[in-house]
């Protein structure tokens, strides 16, 4: 028996909304903002815009936006701009308004789905720049399913001296050490962020954007591109034309978020050596397009495939350099060529990876920011999920090898990211100790606090080998050293993490994936019996209403 023909309808969504008699009071409404006749009868594409002029980052997507526009109307659409929030994640680092990151992610889903639900467009372009914009846009384009392509940004070009954010950060701590005076200190500062453009090494932002192409749904190249670059204009317009012709073929986000292109993500994010937050992002991405994914699904693929990247923060290099050498395509190619992507998974260019791969070349030789399969910066994944009885549910690490891969000490524990930061910056950690960072969770922030300023204050101050840092919180893409994140459950549910004690001995051991606190049992029971949740941090508001809805951390923090 045949398989029947899909039947495809380029206005689906759109002829609800504007054909007929009774949508004369819609059209009225359309032609005050620019349709004329010939618009009602052509698909409309929203785009998605996260510009604002509150962050580097996405300072520039408003010119982006109209770019990808302009294509979908040169490709016989009629574009409808919208705009949607964005936070800074490296203006609220270490604040209390770095609780609503996490959270942000969540508003930007919920609202490009109800702006593209609300005004039947036919496909839509989604351009993110800051960290949670990404993972936003791609829920939502998995969330809706109707065709659409996300663009990137762009990364920011390397500040004077090859300075970036993260440098700031760890000046700071060097400041705390004595080891830089105020004038280095402001002279970072002054120089670190030379414009448009997303954090320049491969922290959340460019891990994100590199994952999602690898999941099919950004054009090649999409991820590998300078915030104010030509390409990136021509990306943008690029997206525009491509999902036309996604609206035209009938193909939605669900034909390509397959299990296997998620397995791809998570390969080119161990081999570029990427943030810890691709983890929850990309649980969250997959929940919305009801593929199941899981923490030991990280674990399993990362068995078996190196870190090949010599970038930041552990690495040398910046996007940038990566982007003059061709980029993350030619490291897919190898990747495809070592049997380690799934080949025939479909993209938003109409064709599979294996397609768009064909023609790519290699690196130029001499290059040494993608190391080869024989000299690998490790040989399996630098992302651990750790289990043991102080994560039950899971923890989730970021080693490289180069801070080793086992470390034993004394918890030194607070109740949250400003009380463990005062303390590093006034030299009351030591070394040996194992910093324990709590009440930072999903529920117990709430929001799951990014904690680069204890991290960048421990590099600064040249402890980054010496001691080790536990939270149920996150970790800025740009943070390093021996740092487990998203423990599960948090303390703000009365997981474990939450009854540690100071001068607890724990012990993090990523050969045996596993992290654990020498208490006995009965100990931790009796321990548990007299816990005490705390007094919520909000009672309204997003925050509260997050507060009550998000699950753990290692399902992906999701809301739905």
């Amino acid at each position: 028996m045949s398989k029947a023909k899909k039947v495809i309808n380029p206005r689906a969504h759109s002829s609800q909304v504007v054909d007929g008699l009774k949508n004369a009071p819609a059209r009225a409404m359309l032609r005050a903002v620019g349709f004329g006749d010939a618009d009602f009868t052509r698909p409309q594409i929203g785009i998605a815009s996260t510009w604002a002029n509150v962050t580097p980052c996405n300072m520039h997507i408003d010119v982006l936006a109209r770019a990808a526009a302009a294509g979908a109307d040169a490709a016989g659409g009629k574009s409808v701009l919208f705009n949607t929030i964005t936070v800074s994640d490296g203006i609220s680092m270490g604040s209390p308004g770095m609780r609503y990151s996490l959270v942000s992610r969540e508003v930007i889903a919920d609202s490009i789905e109800t702006v593209v639900g609300a005004e039947g467009f036919d496909g839509f372009v989604a351009i993110g720049g800051c960290d949670k914009n990404m993972p936003g846009c791609a829920m939502a384009i998995a969330r809706l399913n109707r065709p659409a392509v996300f663009v990137y940004g762009g990364t920011i070009r390397p500040g004077e001296g090859h300075r970036d954010i993260v440098s700031v950060f760890e000046a700071v701590g060097g400041h705390a050490s004595g080891r830089v005076s105020d004038a280095e200190l402001l002279e970072v500062e002054r120089t670190a962020i030379p414009g448009p453009g997303s954090c320049g090494g491969m922290y959340t932002a460019n891990t994100m954007a590199s994952a999602i192409e690898g999941l099919g749904l950004s054009l090649p190249d999409s991820s590998a591109q300078e915030a104010t670059s030509r390409g990136k204009l021509d990306d943008c317009q690029r997206a525009g034309e491509a999902v036309m012709q996604l609206v035209k073929a009938g193909i939605t986000p669900r034909d390509i978020l397959t299990k296997k292109a998620f397995e791809n993500a998570i390969t080119l994010t161990i081999a570029l050596a990427g943030s810890t937050n691709a983890v929850l992002h990309l649980l969250a991405i997959a929940h919305e397009a009801g593929v199941k994914l899981t923490l030991d699904d990280f674990t399993r693929i990362g068995k078996r495939v190196p870190v090949l990247a010599d970038v930041r923060p552990s690495g040398r290099y910046l996007m940038s350099e990566l982007i003059a050498i061709g980029g993350i395509q030619p490291l897919m190619k190898r990747l495809l060529d070592q049997g380690l992507l799934h080949g025939e998974c479909l993209t938003v260019t109409g064709r599979t990876v294996a397609q768009n791969l064909a023609t790519v070349k290699d690196y130029p030789a001499g290059q040494d920011v993608i190391m080869p399969f024989d000299k690998p910066i490790k040989k399996d994944s630098h992302l651990i999920v750790l289990y043991g009885n102080l994560a039950p549910e899971g923890g989730v690490a970021k080693l490289t090898g180069k801070e080793g891969l086992s470390f034993t000490g004394t918890a030194k524990v607070f109740e949250g990211e400003e009380k463990a930061t005062a303390a590093i910056l006034a030299g009351k950690v030591k070394a040996g100790d194992v910093v324990v960072i709590r009440g930072e969770g999903p529920v117990g922030g709430p929001g799951m606090r990014e904690m680069l300023s204890p991290t960048g204050a421990i590099m600064g101050r040249g402890l980054g080998d010496k001691v080790a840092l536990i939270t149920d919180g996150r970790f800025s893409g740009g943070s390093h050293g021996f740092v487990v994140g998203h423990i599960s459950p948090e303390a703000g549910l009365g997981g474990p993490i939450g009854l540690l004690r100071n001068g607890d001995r724990i012990t993090i051991d990523a050969k045996r994936r596993s992290i654990s606190v020498e208490v006995s049992a009965a100990q931790m029971k009796a321990r548990k019996k007299a816990w005490r949740a705390g007094k919520p941090y909000a009672t309204r508001g997003v925050l509260a209403r997050y507060a009550r809805t998000v699950s753990s951390a290692s399902r992906g923090a999701v809301t739905s």
